[in-house]
């Protein structure tokens, strides 16, 4: 957002608005047992803030693309030198193309290099007392920010510009910001996992990623502000905030802007802003760009509107429902009643199985049994029964859920209910990648801060749909929402006729099923002009489906310059889901080749930035780790390790 875009006090009226649903008071400097945690150097007796000091987010949404700048206050408060390194969290699918440290009035611009390389220009420069800075990609949405020889009393800014695409579920665009990384579990054993350990408490997890977190009753001064400039390119009807309390300004009847509440500012739980916009049905829409690379193009393809008339055949419905320890509390409660309004609407002739995972599965019976009322019954005393503790071997319900016998003649849906606190994603693709069969996969993220990566990865595999059940939300709600998606047939077999854009390199390769109120986002590159008609033809139920979308390929400007971006990042997605099914040895070159040409984080590419001209004193200084809070409704007693 441009600067002087927000208004002065007292210059224009901003709505205040509350998050929808039941929310805890936000802490504030003012509020009683708010405190700022200060840490203690080596030798040291003097207490001392940490620092990372501010985190400011302002994006600016065009059509359905984001493009969002991240800048790191940090600074030095210590009286010697020290090294910065902090773990944080960004959407899965977001597109880094973007870095800059600025060091007083100098802004110096990170370059992309292979990773190995990255991080020794950076050990290298931090050794002989260079300020220098690394963003390294530990997850598609982890990432460790390191920044070195910060000064006594001096400050850096670290910006990073990432574009991504917004989902679309049941007529709200919805924008997420992630704000913490949740407490990940890691099997026994594991060492490449993501540790989640007490402050002070580093390398008590054994992994090669920690998050340090504070303690109940702690705080650090470390707050975020938040603002999103939205153009919807029609009227804006609604807004909603689940998680935050936002201030909200209409200029225009397509356009908003969003920030979030001053008292709202502590960073321990998701961004989730939510629109709708005008017209009973959204109409499937191209948005495209061109430059000296050539044509880049993103399409957001709806259903059907007349799938809703057809009706489901009788189906197995497998609840998988994680009760580790980091789901105790409300998190548990709210799957369970997700789960409970599930068992409610199910249908006669349908089949139904429960099975909760911890350190271990267990399960309701044997095999699927008919949805009788004796039957729900029983299943809803057993999920009464459920509770959040112990390890989170979500591979243990995977195993269980899609190893049951199957009933060829209903269809099979399997709903995963979980924050999805592992460290083990990979482990966990590549056994849905082994077991699937003909089982569908639902995920739903309970929780205040979920693993996107994890949940939206399994129902892209499961060849399913993922939906997210905050604190705030209604369970009932939520899985109401899901049965009118899977009441009706699917749009599949799908293929796509691309008339004259003359298109390559289209990801995902396959292009997913069509449920109702959920599109399907596909990118790739054209080299065709003029305008032309692109056709989208699959099967709902036994009747054929066809869906038209203009196109004017002379449109492509430079007002969607982050195609490039999205589209790079879509393919390295794909190329990183192939090297887990189909593993050897070419995907990391692969990778490396797409993210080096367009500038990208990967796994396997970094962003260095090195100021040349600020060579400092003395020893490269104490590495201070920036602990994080955990996310709201998370137990710190159920899922951090300390000595």
């Amino acid at each position: 957002m441009p600067a002087g875009a927000l208004p002065s006090p007292g210059e224009e009226l901003w709505v205040v608005q509350r998050p929808s649903g039941e929310q805890p008071k936000p802490i504030g400097e003012d509020v009683p047992g708010s405190r700022e945690l200060r840490a203690k150097l080596p030798g040291e007796t003097k207490e001392i803030p940490l620092p990372l000091k501010h985190t400011d987010v302002q994006a600016a949404i065009a059509g359905y693309i984001a493009t969002v700048d991240v800048t790191q206050q940090y600074h030095n408060p210590y009286e010697s030198k020290i090294e910065a390194v902090y773990v944080f969290p960004l959407p899965e699918n977001a597109a880094v193309n973007e870095f800059v440290m600025t060091v007083g009035e100098r802004k110096i611009r990170g370059i992309i290099r292979e990773r190995e390389e990255a991080e020794k220009i950076y050990q290298e420069a931090r050794s002989q007392g260079y300020v220098a800075s690394l963003l390294t990609q530990e997850r598609p949405n982890i990432f460790t920010q390191s920044v070195a020889n910060i000064e006594p009393g001096k400050q850096i800014d670290i910006n990073i510009r990432y574009f991504n695409t917004l989902a679309y579920d049941d007529g709200w665009y919805e924008f997420v910001f992630p704000m913490v990384v949740g407490p990940r579990f890691n099997p026994p054993g594991s060492t490449d996992g993501v540790g989640a350990v007490g402050r002070g408490s580093a390398g008590a997890s054994g992994q090669k990623t920690e998050v340090q977190y504070l303690k109940p009753g702690e705080r650090s001064g470390h707050d975020i502000s938040l603002s999103v400039a939205i153009d919807a390119g029609v009227a804006i009807e609604k807004l909603d905030s689940r998680n935050h309390v936002i201030e909200v300004k209409k200029s225009a009847p397509e356009k908003a802007e969003v920030r979030l509440g001053r008292l709202d500012a502590v960073p321990n739980k998701d961004f989730v802003l939510r629109y709708q916009v005008a017209g009973q049905t959204v109409k499937s829409a191209i948005m495209t760009h061109r430059d000296k690379r050539g044509g880049f193009f993103t399409m957001m393809i709806y259903p059907p509107k007349d799938l809703n008339s057809l009706k489901r055949k009788p189906m197995e419905m497998i609840f998988v429902l994680d009760c580790s320890g980091s789901m105790n509390g409300r998190p548990i409660e709210q799957s369970k009643a997700a789960a409970e309004r599930a068992l409610r609407l199910l249908e006669p002739d349908d089949t139904f199985q429960i099975i909760r995972f911890s350190n271990n599965a267990s399960q309701l019976g044997p095999k699927p049994v008919i949805a009788s009322a004796d039957n729900v019954r029983r299943g809803l005393e057993y999920l009464s029964s459920l509770r959040g503790e112990g390890g989170t071997m979500m591979i243990e319900g995977i195993k269980a859920a899609l190893d049951l016998p199957h009933d060829e003649n209903r269809l099979r849906f399997v709903s995963f209910l979980t924050d999805g606190y592992i460290g083990n994603e990979a482990q966990i693709f590549d056994e849905i990648h082994k077991r699937l069969g003909a089982t569908r996969i639902f995920s739903f993220g309970v929780g205040s801060s979920v693993n996107r990566y994890l949940l939206d990865g399994m129902a892209r595999m499961g060849k399913g749909a993922v939906a997210y059940l905050g604190l705030n939300d209604s369970g009932a709600d939520v899985m109401n929402r899901f049965f009118e998606r899977i009441s009706h047939p699917a749009m599949t077999d799908v293929s796509i006729d691309w008339g004259g854009m003359k298109v390559e390199d289209i990801y995902p390769k396959r292009v997913p099923d069509l449920f109702v109120g959920r599109p399907v986002v596909v990118t790739g590159r054209f080299n065709g002009d003029g305008s032309t008609k692109v056709r989208v033809k699959g099967q709902a139920g036994d009747k054929a489906r066809e869906i038209a979308i203009p196109v004017n390929l002379d449109d492509a400007s430079a007002k969607h310059t982050g195609l490039a971006a999205v589209w790079a990042r879509m393919k390295i997605a794909e190329l990183s889901q192939q090297a887990i099914t189909e593993p050897g040895d070419k995907w990391p070159g692969q990778i490396k080749t797409v993210a080096l040409e367009y500038c990208l984080m990967s796994n396997y590419t970094a962003f260095v930035a090195v100021d040349s001209l600020t060579k400092t004193a003395g020893e490269t200084g104490t590495t201070v780790a920036v602990p994080v809070p955990v996310p709201d409704g998370v137990k710190y007693e159920t899922t951090v390790q300390e000595r």
